[in-house]
């Protein structure tokens, strides 16, 4: 049971880089690359702010 949380973690990571990368669903079939957001400059900051956040936020409830 040492392993899970590293597991797990990996297996965050793997499906954050298909969601970002797939993009949503475009039912009506048109073009809507230019609307996208490329994953690396936004999205990975965004994703590096919330898990700052959120280890700061346990930390606190940790050690207080």
């Amino acid at each position: 049971h040492f392993i899970l949380p590293f597991i797990v973690a990996a297996m965050t990571m793997i499906h954050l880089l298909f969601l970002h990368q797939t993009g949503s669903n475009n039912p009506l079939g048109i073009n809507s690359n230019s609307d996208k957001i490329p994953f690396h400059p936004y999205f990975s900051f965004k994703d590096i702010v919330g898990f700052v956040i959120m280890v700061m936020i346990l930390t606190i409830l940790t050690l207080v």
